[in-house]
């Protein structure tokens, strides 16, 4: 193994996108790009089951294909009726609910659901609303959001409150690690070798997300929706700053 001050992470632009690796992998045999280990935690083959209920549609479809992305299965609801027939049908693992149903109380529904099943939720919550039952909700063990939020962010918030859920599906990881580069999702901190990392939110949202995704090359377009808010058009040349940030701090001190 290459001693950790003789190893530069790369971060490949590849058809118009990115992609994480390390300058110590060998190339393979047929000269292609080199190859990128999968993180250590592994991947699990559980399909977990996010009933989602938002009132924004543009919001809901940007939800349901993020969680899809991460292969959940995901049933979308209009009205509060019909979360409460698609639970029953679904019988979901995490339920996401808007803080602001019209045709309901958000936390009588989830009262509702958890008769049969004591299911975390998220509640998602606009700029500026504040609501004086949230707090008696996330008591219980689950999270809320508030808008506008990146896709990233809902994504590791569906994530963490997956690993609470009990039974004997696997939890999900909360490490993930390219090389000697080490990220915890939960208390946000991320290592090079026995060095602490500094990283900003948006910093740390896109090295997570090529890390989870180590074998692959995310477009422009794909890190862009993800990282940073589903109502915010990133110029190009901003991602290539973080992916610049991201070089400097990662490989700060390195042996080139």
């Amino acid at each position: 193994m290459t001693a950790t001050g003789m190893v530069r992470f790369r971060f490949t632009r590849e058809d118009d996108g990115w992609v994480i690796g390390t300058a110590a992998l060998s190339p393979p045999s047929d000269g292609g790009p080199a190859s990128v280990p999968a993180p250590s935690a592994g991947a699990s083959a559980t399909v977990w089951r996010v009933l989602v209920q938002l009132k924004n549609p543009v919001l809901a479809d940007i939800v349901v294909g993020v969680l899809r992305g991460e292969g959940m299965e995901v049933r979308l609801a209009a009205r509060a009726e019909d979360v409460l027939a698609t639970a029953t049908v679904l019988d979901p693992d995490v339920v996401i609910l808007n803080a602001g149903i019209l045709d309901a109380d958000p936390i009588a529904v989830l009262a509702k659901i958890r008769r049969a099943r004591q299911v975390p939720a998220l509640l998602v919550t606009g700029p500026g609303e504040h609501d004086r039952r949230l707090p008696g909700v996330t008591a219980g063990g689950d999270d809320y959001l508030r808008r506008p939020f990146s896709a990233e962010d809902l994504a590791a918030r569906v994530r963490d409150l997956l690993r609470g859920v009990g039974g004997q599906a696997p939890r999900l990881p909360s490490t993930y690690r390219v090389g000697d580069l080490e990220l915890d999702e939960i208390t946000r901190e991320v290592r090079r070798g026995d060095q602490e990392l500094h990283l900003s939110i948006t910093e740390f949202d896109l090295l997570r997300l090529l890390m989870r995704n180590p074998r692959r090359v995310m477009s422009k377009a794909q890190i862009a929706d993800r990282v940073w808010h589903y109502d915010y058009t990133v110029n190009p040349k901003t991602l290539d700053l973080y992916i610049h940030y991201l070089r400097r701090k990662v490989d700060a001190d390195r042996t080139p």
